[in-house]
């Protein structure tokens, strides 16, 4: 595909290909109209109020002072624009935080994809010595404690003998997020809308496709449905790329994995930065030309990383207006925090 390319300041209708869009279908998908539905867990009113108050409840970490949203702010893009999340006791966590908004469409979730879904990610960070430093029994513990949230578990699984449990504890939290998706200028050109992007995002779409960024960054959620080692053609700087994260390596232990992680959704992503899994670029403009050099083997003009950015901020969709839950109260029996980190 032909793309021409133009100044900043001076775009022309005819630089952008016919058959853009029908280009793009190929490739892409728009989001959907409904909330999407996921593997093993029916999403049902009840579950997914229950969902959005166990992600704003501090209280399933072991401090009372950390909650989901704290790492994956709705206000903030769906993550916490830190070079990498700060958790329990204020030890700083190892990699950057992705956004959570439309995370329901990736192929599995974390960098390195070790939680298949939405709902084993949520067990996760609760567990984590450097995150919320809970345990599963602590988090029951706490819920049981307040009778507001049983009556909410019974709500959202009323045809389970036992009711408030871990498992279902992740599977509330999975429907919320189920619903975090926000449709963009992008999907409502792919639905046939021809101005819903600027002539300089669609340059930018034209040159994304052409260079092949989209060999990786595709489908749904414009990535997220693949692995790929990070410097495929060029290996960036340790600064971007420390030595000691090995990527999926960790999880498979298979040697082709070294330095491979889940190719990043692009969807928002001028509202999430810092950039990459360390957190340590924070200009898109920078990303975008690091991703040049590191993966496609090319030095980008900075006519083209513009463009390829404008397309970018096609992808900034509208987020769900989320109103912060009232939370129901403790009692005498809920576990106390606890903030000394274990074995200090």
């Amino acid at each position: 595909m032909a793309v021409t390319l133009l100044a900043p300041t001076a775009f022309a209708a005819d630089s952008i290909p016919t058959d853009l869009r029908d280009s793009a279908l190929a490739t892409f998908r728009a989001l959907p109209s409904t909330t999407p539905t996921v593997a093993n867990n029916p999403i049902t009113p009840e579950k997914i109020a229950l969902g959005k108050a166990l992600f704003f409840d501090p209280r399933v970490s072991a401090s009372g002072v950390l909650s989901c949203n704290s790492c994956h702010n709705l206000a903030t893009g769906g993550d916490d624009n830190h070079e990498t999340s700060i958790g329990h006791g204020w030890q700083k966590g190892q990699r950057n935080a992705p956004t959570v908004l439309n995370a329901v469409f990736n192929i599995a979730q974390f960098w390195d994809g070790r939680a298949a879904d939405l709902k084993a990610q949520a067990k996760g960070p609760v567990q984590a010595g450097i995150e919320m430093a809970n345990t599963p029994g602590q988090v029951i513990a706490t819920l049981k404690s307040m009778p507001q949230y049983v009556e909410w578990f019974d709500a959202a699984f009323p045809a389970e003998a036992d009711r408030v449990t871990f498992d279902n504890f992740a599977k509330a939290i999975e429907a919320f997020e189920a619903t975090l998706v926000t449709p963009a200028p992008f999907d409502s050109f792919l639905n046939g809308d021809e101005v819903a992007m600027t002539s300089e995002q669609k340059q930018g779409l034209a040159l994304f496709m052409d260079k092949g960024c989209s060999s990786c960054h595709a489908g749904i959620n414009v990535g997220g449905q693949a692995y790929f080692p990070f410097g495929l053609v060029e290996q960036p700087s340790a600064v971007v790329l420390p030595e000691k994260d090995k990527g999926r390596f960790a999880v498979t232990n298979a040697a082709d994995d070294y330095y491979v992680f889940r190719v990043a959704p692009l969807r928002n992503v001028a509202l999430t930065a810092p950039y990459f899994h360390s957190g340590k670029v924070w200009d898109l403009k920078q990303a975008v030309a690091i991703m040049g050099t590191t993966q496609l083997g090319v030095v980008l003009a900075d006519e083209e990383v513009d463009l390829l950015v404008a397309f970018l901020n096609s992808l900034t969709g509208e987020a769900p207006e989320v109103a912060y839950p009232i939370l129901p109260s403790e009692t005498a029996t809920t576990p106390r925090p606890v903030t000394q980190i274990s074995g200090k």
